[in-house]
């Protein structure tokens, strides 16, 4: 799938609506128990970018955006203010924000991870379109460095350093990153006369796997 290195506007995407979803299966038995199963080992978001549009101007940013990607034919990236950072929106980034691997004394790349942990539940969702600039590192709690100690490519959110980190040493990463997604629709209706009078489209938009 072609994909564009190009976030949709973060003024429009503030106020937006969406989240993650999962798919589940629920087959209930004669007995009244349930046996329940997932196709999906990630979840997947879905935004509805309509919301965050304020005045007519905005409508034109959206439009523009959405002629520039031809509807759904390529992915963009996608600001979530609420999950864009390997840490609480309120904190800012740390090189101890996520354990991301350890190390085997031979492998020098490992893949950025976010790892959502409740109660006995985990989840670890991997970061593949991580913000440049933004990513930091850790070997064993010593800050490494981009561009000395490591590398990372924001279009896959892969990590490389220079040299493979010692043998069962923790390597963790803060960073904050984007959400790699395409349109949902390949047609906006706008009404101006009912913009103006506070409503706005829907502009579904939707995670893609990279």
């Amino acid at each position: 799938m072609a994909f564009h290195e190009v976030r949709f506007p973060a003024d429009l995407s503030f106020g937006s609506v969406g989240g993650p979803e999962r798919r589940t299966d629920i087959v209930t038995l004669t007995s009244g128990f349930e046996e329940r199963n997932t196709p999906w080992a990630h979840s997947r978001r879905r935004y509805d970018a309509g919301l965050g549009l304020r005045s007519l101007d905005d409508m034109a940013a959206l439009i523009a955006f959405f002629e520039a990607r031809q509807g759904q034919l390529n992915g963009f990236r996608w600001k979530d203010w609420a999950d864009y950072k390997s840490c609480a929106p309120s904190r800012t980034v740390a090189t101890g924000d996520q354990v991301i691997a350890r190390g085997d004394g031979v492998t020098t790349s490992f893949q950025l991870i976010k790892t959502y942990t409740s109660g006995e539940g985990a989840y670890a969702r991997p970061i593949t379109k991580p913000v440049a600039g933004t990513v930091v590192a850790a070997v064993q709690d010593d800050r490494m460095f981009e561009g000395v100690h490591f590398e990372i490519d924001t279009a896959t959110g892969i990590i490389t350093f220079t040299e493979a980190p010692m043998n069962d040493v923790e390597i963790s990463a803060g960073f904050e990153f984007d959400v790699p997604v395409r349109f949902d629709t390949d047609r906006i209706n706008v009404s101006v006369s009912s913009f103006q009078a506070g409503q706005v489209p829907d502009v579904p938009v939707v995670e893609v796997r990279i």
